[in-house]
């Protein structure tokens, strides 16, 4: 378990996970309704029996949580039909999202809940599944033959969940030498080439516009950070604070800063530039600035509990200007964390908060991407979000899909009863795999 914030400044402290695929023994009816819900989302009975025979799978004892011991576990007409129907039956996946939104925000949805971007890698052995390369892969900590995911969580005081995820497909799938592997594998003719940041401002807009899931807040790690798609998604989330991670050598002038518009003519148009008035006046990277700021100006904060007892960063703020092209951009808050002790470890945060926002708040959003961290954890140790072995595109899709939905029920289960499992209900325990399964 990943540390949780604790401390009395918190915002609000995001609750931990207490509720495991096997705490949904006695809770089949429940898990019935849950499924229903998404009945006209399948155009014929059968993918819809494949879909509820899947998550039953997910929500199983089955070490390997893969089509064929799913399929055989929980009863399938053949292991080949349930693959057609994960791999290249339609689903109404738009109209999935927007109600299992609703849901979400039902249940978790709050005025300041959190939006967070990240991505999670799932190392392949073969060269056939949709958007395999050699990659870095995030749980691994290395390069390696993999799939990545892009995913969008949400955090609130009532629990996290992932909500949304797209796959990455990295740059050399859209080559002609690939064209026989994106035919295979059914990648959308209407798929274009998008880095990870490009991915995550998409999801980042459509939830913003659709205005479901109320979220104040946007974090994500330095590969979105240094993005400016990323960055002009998040900016274009009104009444939003976005707290993003940047590289160390992110360069910005200490901010007020002395600038002036110049206008100039570019292919017939006028356009306007602003620029540093002092041309001695140079950008410095974050690192360095990090190194100017004096011990007065570093602030002990305890964020939260380790196993090991509290775990406690020095914080620094200050207003800085990012230079972008060698031109003042944005006026923003830099945020610096460091470890204590002689040789200390620095992680550097900007963030589009006014003027006014409280230090407490900035400390706080530099500790609560832990929940989607915990949600990669906890489908892939639960629900064998890393087991699948669909090879296609749209299969891939309906996989972490389902994976997604699955993980919310059991919170959906700790939410709306509030225990940690069915037996302290007194109700039977009844195995899900072992019952009769009925669509």
């Amino acid at each position: 378990m990943l540390p949780i914030c604790r401390t009395p400044e918190d915002v609000y402290a995001v609750p931990q996970f207490e509720v495991t695929s096997r705490d949904v023994d006695g809770f089949l009816e429940e898990l019935r309704e849950f499924h229903a819900l998404f009945r006209d989302c399948f155009a014929r009975s059968e993918p819809r029996g494949h879909f509820w025979r899947y998550m039953v799978g997910q929500f199983s004892t089955l070490e390997r949580k893969s089509i064929e011991p799913i399929a055989v576990q929980t009863g399938a007409t053949s292991v080949r039909a349930m693959q057609r129907g994960m791999s290249d039956v339609q689903w109404d996946e738009t109209r999935m999202l927007q109600i299992y939104h609703q849901v979400v925000a039902d249940a978790m949805g709050e005025s300041d809940g959190v939006l967070m971007l990240d991505e999670s890698g799932f190392r392949k052995k073969g060269t056939d599944s949709a958007g395999v390369a050699r990659q870095y892969c995030g749980p691994l900590g290395k390069v390696e033959n993999c799939q990545v995911g892009v995913f969008a969580a949400y955090a609130s005081r009532q629990g996290y969940a992932l909500v949304d995820t797209r796959l990455f497909l990295p740059e050399q799938w859209f080559t002609e030498a690939y064209r026989p592997q994106r035919t295979k594998c059914a990648i959308p003719s209407d798929r274009d080439f998008q880095t990870k940041p490009q991915l995550a401002a998409e999801m980042v807009r459509t939830l913003y516009q659709a205005g479901v899931l109320s979220f104040r807040y946007i974090v994500a790690d330095c590969l979105y950070g240094n993005s400016p798609d990323f960055w002009a998604a998040c900016e274009a989330c009104v009444g939003t604070v976005a707290f993003v991670a940047i590289p160390e050598d992110t360069r910005c002038w200490l901010s007020p800063l002395a600038t002036q518009i110049s206008t100039y003519r570019y292919r017939g148009e006028n356009r306007r530039k602003r620029h540093v008035v002092s041309t001695d006046h140079v950008p410095h990277t974050v690192a360095a600035i990090a190194q100017q700021i004096t011990p007065t100006f570093w602030y002990q904060r305890t964020v939260s509990e380790g196993t090991k007892g509290p775990i406690t960063y020095e914080f620094a703020r200050k207003r800085v200007t990012l230079c972008k092209d060698g031109q003042p951009a944005q006026t923003v808050w830099l945020v610096l964390k460091r470890t204590l002790g002689e040789v200390p470890r620095y992680w550097y945060y900007i963030s589009n908060a006014p003027v006014s926002v409280s230090f407490r708040v900035l400390v706080w959003l530099s500790g609560v991407r832990w929940a989607v961290e915990q949600c990669f954890e906890e489908t892939k140790s639960e629900l064998g979000l890393a087991h699948y072995e669909v090879r296609k595109y749209a299969g891939w899709q309906h996989h972490m899909l389902t994976g997604m939905l699955a993980h919310f029920f059991l919170w959906h289960l700790k939410i709306r009863l509030g225990k940690k499992s069915a037996s302290a209900y007194g109700l039977p325990s009844e195995k899900i795999v072992d019952v009769h399964i009925a669509p």
